[in-house]
């Protein structure tokens, strides 16, 4: 008997055992039965999330949830595939390592093995269950990993891209300054003898005066330092009246009297350099992840399609 008719015939006849029925076969995949039994096992771990595999279930658990037929052969079928993949590639886990995941999954969540499984009698679900479950899940990580994402890629680019995206608005590169100051404080005689101070002060920086030296001797900033060093900044971080000041210098220019809302500058540009855009910096590695999780999702997709073409899949009609 050939293996198309040998199919035929399970998806045609209950299973017998003497003049008893057994069980009805609803699907064959690559020569394994989907039994009637699986359906309702399915239901019941539709009622936990966690017991069921994200990539197969999609936008489908409300409809697992409820039994849905078509849903739910869906998905059963999708675990067939997994599983003669799985037996394909040679990736069965034995109960030994099994039962070291589930010590592991223990301490983490810091009880007990005792203790785990007996929180997992509480959902109603059996010892086996449970380890049949973990064993699928490492078995299925360890092809996920090899059939997926040991082939996804994302860059830098890609995630530069991905954030131009959501902030139109964003620049990729923003301008760093090193800057200078000599501050002329307002509450030291009024904003008009702070003004007179900085006028005087310019006078002598465009007659040939070191700013530096001049710093030293008009610089009224309590926190000065030597040569009226500010720091360095990126765009966006520091006074707009001195940004917009100094947006046109060169370094070693310095500008004309600035008012800011802390008094009189004179602001010299010591040095300007562009620099990656720090929100960029700070988003970049999460953009990354949600771009390898959504690469993850849409390739399994695409692989699991493929699969299902180059299976055998026959479907028992007879027993819905």
């Amino acid at each position: 008997m050939n293996k198309t008719l040998a199919v035929f015939c399970l998806l045609s006849i209950p299973l017998w055992a003497g003049a008893e029925i057994v069980e009805r076969v609803s699907a064959i995949v690559n020569a394994e039965p989907i039994l009637e039994s699986d359906f309702k096992s399915l239901k019941q771990r539709s009622a936990k999330p966690d017991f069921l595999y994200p990539f197969l279930v999609e936008n489908n658990f409300e409809l697992l949830k409820k039994g849905d037929r078509k849903a739910s052969q869906d998905y059963l079928i999708g675990e067939k595939i997994l599983e003669s993949e799985i037996r394909r590639l040679n990736l069965s886990v034995t109960y030994e390592k099994v039962e070291q995941e589930i010590s592991s999954i223990a301490k983490r969540s810091r009880i007990s093995t005792d203790d785990l499984y007996r929180e997992i009698h509480k959902e109603g679900f059996s010892t086996s269950q449970y380890q049949a479950f973990v064993k699928e899940n490492i078995e299925r990580q360890s092809l996920l990993e090899q059939e997926i994402i040991s082939k996804i890629r994302v860059t830098d680019e890609d995630a530069l891209g991905e954030y131009l995206r959501m902030h139109p608005e964003a620049r990729v590169t923003v301008d760093e300054f090193t800057v200078a100051h000599i501050l002329f404080d307002p509450k030291k005689g009024g904003a008009e003898a702070a003004y007179v101070r900085a006028q005087e002060a310019l006078t002598r920086l465009n007659k040939g005066g070191s700013f530096e030296t001049l710093a030293q001797q008009f610089s009224e900033d309590p926190n000065f330092s030597s040569g009226g060093l500010l720091g360095t900044f990126k765009g966006g971080e520091f006074l707009k009246e001195i940004e917009d000041a100094i947006s046109s210098l060169s370094a070693g220019q310095t500008t004309r009297i600035v008012r800011s809302r802390i008094g009189f500058h004179i602001v010299k540009l010591i040095s300007k350099k562009v620099a990656p855009d720090p929100r960029f910096q700070r988003e970049k590695d999460r953009i990354k992840a949600r771009l390898i999780e959504q690469a993850i999702h849409r390739q399994f997709r695409v692989w699991l399609q493929s699969k299902k073409e180059g299976a055998f899949i026959r479907i028992n009609n007879t027993a819905l």
